[in-house]
């Protein structure tokens, strides 16, 4: 059974950084990406979220909102709201 698709706004995409909103129902997820440039991310609200990992791995990270994490580029995976209430962060892409 497929996944509806999370949706994403673009906030500010400028020399420097491009900004995105992301929002999830539950069971949403981004789809199969790599991230092509480094990145934080910042919890709008509660997050449940599946990782879905090359190989076949997956790993559960639940964060309150407000946090952040940040990565470099290169990650690759497929971002699921592995919770039952809808979810949404802040994604800060940052340009070299």
């Amino acid at each position: 059974m497929a996944r509806p698709q999370a949706t994403h706004s673009l906030l500010v995409d400028d020399a420097k950084v491009r900004v995105t909103r992301w929002d999830f129902a539950p069971g949403a997820e981004t789809g199969w990406h790599r991230h092509g440039m480094d990145y934080v991310i910042t919890t709008l609200t509660p997050c449940t979220f599946l990782m879905e990992e090359p190989g076949g791995e997956s790993r559960r990270v639940d964060m309150p909102a407000g946090e952040s994490y940040r990565r470099d580029e290169g990650v690759e995976h497929n971002v699921v709201n592995g919770g039952p209430e809808p979810m949404s962060f802040v994604e800060v892409e940052l340009k070299h």
